[in-house]
């Protein structure tokens, strides 16, 4: 089954719905999220995606990532897809948001406004197989150093995004004591 996911304007504003495979091999605009989990260590989860995955696959990337779905708000469809690809739940908080086109393989395009939001979690996820292969706790030192080694090893919007991620996290960390959105 192929999703349908939402197309967006420039504004962030619904124009429309195609299927996730349409949206990638054509480059549309569209909306989608990124989930930071982090540790009582400030230690971030990072997946390893599933070898299968239609792109991007076996790469290392943030703790959980996918698209906004009709019928649904972005921040319900990203608590439901942590769980189902992580197998926690944890409160959210939306951190920014960002806009960024690149190619990948297999001859799609991702182009997407990416929401990025962030939670707290100190247990052991429980995978699923067909989103993620692996998954471990990294410091940001870590990633960095392991970003300039192996920038390979990672997907190209958890490159991109990583250096605002912590930026944002730093500012955002000491005015939020079990914040929420959900």
């Amino acid at each position: 089954m192929d999703p349908i996911i939402s197309l967006i304007d420039e504004n962030d504003t619904i124009k429309g719905f195609a299927t996730k495979s349409d949206v990638h091999k054509k480059g549309l605009l569209h909306r989608a999220f990124s989930i930071f989990v982090m540790n009582d260590k400030d230690e971030l989860l990072l997946q390893k995606r599933a070898a299968d995955k239609y792109h991007s696959a076996s790469l290392w990337t943030n703790t959980c990532c996918s698209h906004a779905v009709p019928g649904e708000s972005l921040q319900t469809t990203a608590y439901i897809r942590l769980k189902e690809e992580m197998g926690f739940q944890c409160n959210l908080r939306w951190l920014f948001s960002f806009r960024y086109r690149a190619e990948l393989d297999n001859g799609l395009v991702e182009n997407e406004l990416d929401h990025v939001f962030f939670g707290f979690f100190d247990g052991i996820p429980v995978i699923n197989p067909k989103e993620a292969s692996a998954f471990k706790w990294m410091s940001f030192d870590a990633i960095k150093n392991d970003m300039v080694k192996n920038p390979l090893n990672y997907t190209v919007w958890f490159r991109l995004i990583f250096d605002n991620f912590i930026e944002h996290f730093d500012k955002s960390k000491e005015h939020c004591n079990n914040c929420t959105i959900l």
